[in-house]
């Protein structure tokens, strides 16, 4: 994995940043030979547009919603549109509800080392000159270097792909996925989570620590770029092209990162069938399990990157016989 990526991951991971920031959209500077390339990846991919579907089957219906985890005041539109469906849902689904937040927040308290690393620190496994522009970035990010030097080395990254600007202008926003939640207690309508609160977490600690270090060597970006790359993550996401940010994610890569175009696809698809495949295949028996016993619509709501390809949330749901609609966003 490495830090290109992980800037579209943060779709993934709930936070409450809200991107302030000034850097362009990425898909605006494309090499005439890079947009063919794009192009020919995106028409590749299922469903690789629309941030809000209706799926059905026998009379039982699905509204799957591609969620930012980030604040950003675009959201005010599609929360309004949004709140008469989730009021009149028989349940909403989320990735992470309420509940499971604070058994997460319990679960760090608890074991530090979900987070932090119990054995060698940073300093102590890279390079000088390697560590001290890692120290540098954090610094920029407010993160003070005695923190960044015990901290899980994905978690540092993940840190690191957020720009300076985003990290400093905090506006207490929450996602879209918890602005329904939100609609949803107000209703009335029951919320549950669509996997254990700790998943990601689990992901990430299994990477062996020498693939997280790699990805700390060779993911550092300039803050023009890491802004740029944030720019280009809402952009698309509100243009509700959700596929369009992995396939830049990827022409990205290949343009910052030394390995082989190859390699580089390598590395990408890896992280993707670890962290967006395998729990696409284990949300489908949650779905359909809820939507069975549940009386009226189930609404799941959960990050743009799972809606679309072979693997995608929309993909499978559509090969255990559902009819897909697009919706109004």
């Amino acid at each position: 994995m490495f830090r290109p990526f992980l800037v579209s991951l943060l779709l993934l991971l709930p936070a409450a940043l809200h991107a302030a920031c000034e850097g362009s959209d990425l898909r605006l500077s494309l090499t005439p030979e890079e947009q063919v390339e794009r192009d020919r990846m995106l028409a590749a991919i299922p469903y690789p547009v629309g941030n809000h579907w209706r799926a059905e089957r026998g009379g039982k219906v699905i509204h799957l919603i591609g969620t930012m985890h980030l604040g950003d005041a675009r959201l005010d539109g599609p929360v309004a549109r949004l709140t008469p469906l989730v009021e009149n849902a028989g349940l909403l689904m989320l990735e992470m509800t309420r509940t499971e937040e604070a058994d997460l927040q319990k679960a760090l308290a608890a074991d530090p080392t979900m987070l932090t690393l119990s054995g060698p620190t940073l300093p102590e496994m890279l390079p000088e000159e390697a560590w001290q522009a890692l120290a540098t970035a954090a610094k920029d990010r407010g993160i003070p270097a005695f923190m960044a030097a015990k901290f899980q080395p994905w978690y540092l990254s993940m840190m690191l792909a957020t720009p300076p600007c985003a990290m400093t202008q905090l506006q207490g926003k929450t996602g879209l996925d918890m602005k329904l939640q939100e609609a949803a207690r107000a209703a009335g309508v029951p919320t549950r989570a669509l996997e254990p609160f700790d998943t990601v977490f689990r992901l990430f600690n299994a990477e062996p620590i020498e693939d997280q270090l790699e990805m700390l060597r060779t993911g550092a970006l300039d803050t023009q770029t890491a802004e740029d790359q944030f720019a280009t993550l809402f952009d698309a996401y509100f243009d509700e092209a959700h596929a369009d940010t992995w396939v830049i994610s990827r022409l990205i890569a290949r343009r910052a990162l030394p390995e082989a175009p190859q390699e580089v696809d390598a590395m990408m698809e890896a992280t993707e069938s670890q962290l967006l495949t395998a729990r696409n295949r284990s949300w489908i028996p949650v779905l359909l399990a809820a939507s069975a016993e549940t009386e009226g619509p189930v609404v799941a709501a959960f990050g743009a990157a799972h809606l679309s390809g072979a693997t995608g949330i929309l993909n499978l749901l559509a090969d255990e016989g559902f009819a897909l609609t697009r919706e109004t966003f």
